[in-house]
C-alpha cells in the first residue's frame, strides 16, 4: 500500500540549525528511490495542494512519496529551550511578520476578494467566542481519575482503537476494551 512519509523541517533541531547538524538538509531527497516534494509548510494552500497531489499520486498506484514541510518554529522546543540562544529575536520577528500562515491566508482572502475585512473580523470573533465556550466547558469538567488507563484515553476515536498499545515489556501492554465506534462531540454541544 502506498503512503506518504511526512517530515517536518523547522530549520532548527534542539538548539542547532539544520545546516550545522545535517550533511543533506534537503530532507525530501533522502528517500533514495522514493520521489519527494519540498513544501512550504507555512502556506496553507500549498499544503492543501500537496496533500491533494499526494493522495491522487498514491491512489494511482505510483508508490509512496516523501514530503518535507518547511516550517518555522517561533518558540523554543521546550521549557529549557528559550529559542533565542541560537537565533536572534530579529530573525524570529522577521519570520513572523513575513511568513505567518494565518496572516498569509488572510492576505490572499482579501486580495482575491473572497471576503472583506469586516467579514473576516466577524469570523474571527465567532471563532474566539466558540473557543471561550469550549474552554469554559473543559474547565468545568472534573479531573479524570488518576488511573493508568487515563494515559491511553483520547488517542483514538472510541471504537477505532487497535487491540492494544505496546509497552516496554509485554506486561506493560495496554489492551483496549471492545466498544462501539463513538463520534466525539464537543463538550459545549452536550
Amino acid at each position: 500500500m502506498a503512503a506518504n512519509a511526512q517530515l517536518p523541517d523547522n530549520k532548527y533541531g534542539m538548539g542547532t540549525s539544520a545546516a550545522r547538524s545535517s550533511a543533506i538538509t534537503e530532507y525530501y531527497k533522502r528517500g533514495q528511490y522514493i520521489p519527494g516534494l519540498k513544501i512550504n509548510g507555512m502556506d496553507v494552500l500549498a499544503v492543501k495542494a500537496a496533500v491533494a497531489y499526494g493522495k491522487e499520486y498514491c491512489r494511482q498506484g505510483k508508490g509512496p512519496l516523501v514530503y518535507e514541510y518547511v516550517t518555522y518554529r517561533y518558540g523554543g522546543h521546550s521549557m529549557s529551550d528559550p529559542g533565542t540562544t541560537y537565533r536572534t529575536r530579529e530573525e524570529i520577528q522577521r519570520m513572523r511578520s513575513t511568513n505567518d500562515p494565518i496572516a498569509g491566508l488572510k492576505q490572499k482572502i482579501l486580495e482575491w476578494e473572497v471576503a472583506s475585512e469586516e467579514e473576516l473580523k466577524s469570523i474571527d470573533k465567532k471563532a474566539r467566542e466558540h473557543v471561550d465556550v469550549e474552554v469554559k466547558a473543559a474547565e468545568a469538567m472534573p479531573a479524570p481519575d488518576a488511573t493508568p488507563e487515563v494515559l491511553f484515553e483520547d488517542i483514538y476515536v472510541r471504537g477505532s482503537e487497535p487491540q492494544f498499545l505496546r509497552g516496554r515489556v509485554p506486561e506493560e501492554n495496554f489492551y483496549y476494551p471492545q466498544r462501539e465506534l463513538q463520534i466525539p462531540k464537543s463538550p459545549a454541544q452536550t
